[in-house]
């Protein structure tokens, strides 16, 4: 009797190029349904990790829709993705009283380069309502860092290494804090459930974009095999070509290093570093070992396009592009990804007669 596969999904972070690998689960989604199996991702993956947007990608896949059917999460790929061509606008589109109001406040601050969290904590509110990471679907990893207590945090429902129940947060609070993105977003004030205090988080792409290694420990700390593990990891893109020059950044100063209006250059370097260099790592790693299976996934963007914050139509069609490459280009191993899936998760009719027994 073959072994049971488990499936990790992890993605990285990157703002609004997380409408990059949506479409890559998308295109594993129909695939399936074209083999005649419809699952939601949450029943396929047996864990998902994500970073940033990869964290809010996760989470809307993988939370209990508030009031919806037993096993329904709070959102769907197709409304995944309504919300990064279309809601996401108003989410990375600063309103001109919001800039007066942060100049009014204090003028010495650089209020440009600063989004108004406020319509985003609206709109997480509204889909996730107050459920914790503790009734998540399937196991669930989201990533941030303790400004306060300076140190790294994993919101998930995963036991810690020495067995014990991890601390619990409202999912709505986490995804807030994972997508507290330094220079866009002002960090997060969030309620740690268990030891009933609160906490100041940012975005966990400050350490760690590429939250793949440690998906496949918070996996092994299950108990799960490492040749039973399959690791899908999918990026949100990168631009070769988007170099910062060397008299640009001479001059800069510290407000340039950290300006959204310049692509907030230190972010960007610090994000793309980490996830180029775990890919490299996790590679190298899973094929000596040759035990785990590690799967990367990720595209090459125009230079204006890895603007995390770039939420314009004419940038969605040039992301939509970047995703149909991919899928074009990995169409063989696609087709393998949904079979394996298929043949892991599907209900076989022994399980239904089984059900129906019962």
């Amino acid at each position: 009797m073959a072994r049971k596969k488990h499936f990790i999904l992890s993605i990285d972070g990157g703002g609004i190029r997380g409408l990059i690998p949506l479409r890559i689960l998308e295109s594993i989604e129909s695939r399936m349904a074209h083999r005649g199996v419809i699952l939601p991702m949450h029943a396929c993956f047996d864990l998902m990790c994500g970073t940033s947007t990869g964290g809010l990608i996760a989470a809307g896949l993988s939370a209990p829709k508030p009031g919806g059917r037993k096993g329904e999460a709070v959102a769907t790929i197709a409304d995944l993705r309504t919300l990064f061509e279309a809601e996401a606008r108003d989410i990375f589109t600063p309103s001109i009283r919001y800039r007066l109001a942060r100049f009014i406040a204090n003028p010495f601050t650089f209020y440009d380069e600063k989004l108004d969290a406020r319509p985003l904590e609206r709109l997480l509110k509204e889909r996730f309502g107050w459920t914790s990471i503790a009734s998540a679907l399937t196991h669930l990893v989201l990533t941030a860092y303790d400004i306060e207590n300076r140190k790294p945090v994993f919101m998930s429902n995963t036991p810690q290494h020495n067995g014990a129940a991890p601390d619990d947060y409202y999912i709505w609070q986490a995804v807030r804090a994972a997508t507290a993105v330094p220079c866009f977003f002002e960090p997060a004030r969030v309620e740690n459930l268990t030891c009933r205090r609160e906490e100041a988080l940012i975005d966990g792409g400050v350490f760690l974009n590429d939250p793949s290694i440690a998906a496949y420990i918070e996996a092994r700390k299950l108990g799960w095999e490492a040749e039973d593990i399959v690791i899908l990891s999918l990026g949100t893109g990168h631009a070769p070509e988007h170099g910062f020059p060397y008299a640009d950044a001479t001059a800069w100063g510290a407000p340039g290093w950290f300006s959204a209006a310049k692509g907030a250059p230190l972010q960007a370097i610090a994000t793309h570093g980490q996830s180029a260099t775990t890919s490299y790592q996790a590679e190298w790693l899973f094929g000596e070992l040759g035990k785990a299976r590690f799967i990367r996934l990720d595209g090459v963007l125009p230079a204006d396009a890895e603007d995390m914050g770039n939420a314009r139509p004419g940038n969605m069609i040039t992301l939509n592009g970047a995703a149909d490459r991919i899928i074009r280009d990995q169409t063989i191993l696609l087709d393998e990804l949904a079979e394996m899936l298929i043949d892991a998760k599907a209900p076989r009719e022994d399980d239904k007669e089984i059900v129906n027994a019962a």
